[in-house]
């Protein structure tokens, strides 16, 4: 399969009483693939997935797949931090159709790196879907190392890493021991640009819900040599790729959709909405893209 270069990694829409809201997770997906994203991954971080119930994360893969998945491939966030649960989602997961599943590094328990690749190698031998690892050592605490990335990659169905780590010389080493056998996406829009200078294929992004066509605009002159043109699109996006982060994401990005007339619901707990700076802060911030009055 050709993995495309812009995927989003969605947001999950809750209705007042917080419970999730799958039409409107299927009007976002729509708008995203409007908007210039070519694939999408359900249930990440982004996603609020630690606070979604097995059931709710079948529903959103159900729901997600059934109105793009004929535009856009759509992965499944089903990584967590017990193998034996993971296993089990992602099988149901690949039942809901989709396009391939995304494991994030297990959390908290601080696996060693023969413990990592066991985890994933479990998981990935359950399926026949492609697999993309996720390695975001400041949310799991553990650090997916390149030596332990080129070992899963000889697995056949282990396709692709987002990384997270922000270590640009991390990325220099699994694009070397790799080369060719995985694909390598920036999990950071910030870092899109300088990562694809170092052999990544694109971003997993959040910012994409926002400038979506912008980013793939990005990524396009990249690839066609116009360097400059590129730099000037980063550096254009880039004061709005780091304000998304002026709080715990995904807070900052919902409280923008929801500022954007999306109504993308609020937040379930231990998440919180942001506090009123910090919404002041992103309506100047939509105000200077012009995205609002």
């Amino acid at each position: 399969m050709s993995m495309p270069r812009l995927m989003t990694a969605m947001v999950t829409p809750y209705n007042d009483n917080l419970e999730v809201d799958y039409s409107k997770a299927q009007e976002l997906a729509e708008y995203l693939c409007d908007n210039g994203t070519e694939g999408i991954v359900v249930s990440g971080t982004t996603g609020e997935s630690p606070v979604l119930s097995f059931e709710e994360k079948l529903g959103l893969f159900t729901a997600v797949v059934n109105r793009v998945g004929e535009r856009v491939p759509v992965w499944g966030g089903t990584g967590s931090n017990n193998t034996k649960q993971s296993v089990e989602l992602s099988r149901q997961a690949e039942k809901c159709g989709v396009d391939g599943i995304m494991l994030v590094a297990p959390y908290y328990n601080k696996p060693t790196q023969e413990g990592l690749y066991q985890h994933f190698k479990q998981i990935a031998d359950s399926v026949s879907v492609p697999v993309m690892l996720y390695n975001v050592p400041g949310r799991t605490s553990s650090n997916l190392l390149p030596s332990t990335v080129a070992r899963l990659a000889e697995i056949e169905n282990i396709v692709a890493i987002k990384e997270a780590s922000g270590n640009m010389d991390q990325v220099s080493e699994i694009k070397k021991l790799v080369s060719d056998k995985m694909i390598i996406y920036s999990g950071d829009d910030s870092l899109t640009l300088p990562l694809m200078a170092l052999g990544a294929h694109g971003v997993v992004s959040i910012a994409s819900h926002l400038v979506g066509k912008d980013i793939r605009q990005m990524i396009e002159a990249f690839q066609k040599g116009a360097i400059e043109e590129a730099l000037d699109i980063h550096l254009k996006l880039f004061p709005l790729f780091k304000g998304l982060f002026v709080t715990t994401n995904p807070v900052p990005l919902k409280e923008a959709l929801n500022l954007l007339g999306k109504k993308v619901g609020g937040f379930r707990l231990p998440l919180s909405p942001a506090g009123e700076e910090e919404k002041t802060f992103l309506r100047d911030l939509l105000k200077s893209y012009d995205m609002i009055k």
